[in-house]
């Protein structure tokens, strides 16, 4: 018998002026960057969220915490790996992922395509089953003034036991 199950996530980071702002496993800019304790990269983390929720695993704070030395600088996809392995582990396979990217400069529609391939190759899954969506905030807010870029992740996954 499948059971299917469903998991939110949401990240939201900072932007300053730096060498490298990641999305997806993908450099959007060379000239902003996230104010992270790993790579910054806000879909990966809304993503993770969004798959130990839907496994009822602990949250990515409580997994990969930022008072861990070992996880400082970290390429978010090898969180978004082990987060893989887990769900290996637990006999879980993803139905679907929705995500929003909200963000005013740079635009995620050049990358989109790249984003979509990253993360599907990271998580072995079609990339048909991943979807991005890229929004602004119209100039309202601290994401709409360029000081943030946030995301939010909705996943379906079923369980194969």
């Amino acid at each position: 018998m499948n059971q299917y199950r469903s998991g939110i996530g949401y990240d939201i980071h900072r932007i300053k002026a730096g060498n490298g702002l990641m999305v997806g496993g993908v450099t959007i800019s060379t000239s902003l960057m996230a104010e992270a304790h790993s790579d910054g990269d806000v879909l990966v983390h809304s993503l993770i969220d969004a798959l130990l929720g839907a496994m009822g695993q602990p949250d990515i704070g409580e997994m990969f915490p930022d008072t861990d030395a070992k996880f400082k600088g970290i390429d978010s996809l090898q969180l978004l790996h082990e987060v893989r392995e887990i769900m290996a582990q637990e006999k879980f396979q993803i139905v679907n992922i929705d995500s929003i990217v909200i963000i005013e400069e740079p635009k995620i529609v050049p990358f989109k395509d790249k984003i979509r391939e990253c993360i599907a190759t990271s998580l072995q899954i079609p990339k048909a089953d991943f979807n991005l969506k890229a929004k602004t905030k119209e100039k309202l807010g601290p994401v709409g003034r360029g000081e943030a870029i946030e995301c939010f992740t909705s996943v379906m996954i079923r369980s194969m036991v």
